[in-house]
């Protein structure tokens, strides 16, 4: 901190964070040393502000079909500067102009599942996730691509075949299913015998 004139009995501390309680103490020098600091003031807290920092690590995915899953990382208690707060999530399909807006109003929320049965599988989204408190709206992420949940393939491996290998062991192949947009991801098969 600034050092202050020793006929000063009044000062004005700077850059603090708003909706913080506080409590200071103050400390006589000399050319000797520092002494002892006061006794701790009483606890002080600053007023309420519009919330500046946005939630991180925008993400999200997966889901189930016609679901849009979007997930930040939740913003500490210390930046939420009041009461009141929560997340403002935006999003809207790839290469449109209009923003869809919902509010989250927990504190502790993380996740957003937006479900609509005309989101196609895999569908990209533009999303962004701001805050906002009594105050007002805050600041808002960057935007982020995050794509709608998958179908379930809708269609079968092509060319299943079987070979024995030994007297208990059958060594079975088939081509893979080509990624689409409709098909999405596979993540494995199943293989089944009788």
């Amino acid at each position: 901190p600034e050092v202050i004139s020793g006929r000063t009995l009044k000062a004005t501390v700077v850059d603090l964070s708003p909706w913080v309680e506080y409590e200071f103490r103050v400390v006589a020098s000399n050319s000797v040393g520092i002494g002892e600091p006061s006794t701790p003031s009483a606890l002080l807290k600053t007023k309420a502000a519009v919330p500046v920092v946005a939630p991180t690590n925008i993400s999200g995915g997966g889901g189930s079909r016609s679901e849009l899953v979007i997930t930040w990382e939740p913003v500490s208690e210390e930046l939420q500067n009041g009461e009141g707060f929560g997340y403002i999530v935006m999003f809207r399909p790839l290469g449109s102009t209009t923003w869809t807006k919902a509010v989250v109003a927990s504190v502790e929320s993380s996740k957003y599942v937006y479900r609509n049965e005309s989101i196609t599988p895999l569908s990209p989204f533009e999303v962004k996730v701001g805050v906002y408190n009594n105050e007002g709206e805050g600041t808002l992420s960057s935007v982020s691509i995050i794509y709608s949940g998958e179908d379930e393939p809708q269609m079968a491996p092509a060319g299943a075949s079987a070979l024995s290998v030994s007297a208990a062991a059958v060594e079975v192949s088939w081509l893979p299913i080509p990624w689409n947009r409709h098909t999405g991801r596979v993540l494995g098969y199943e293989v089944r015998g009788w």
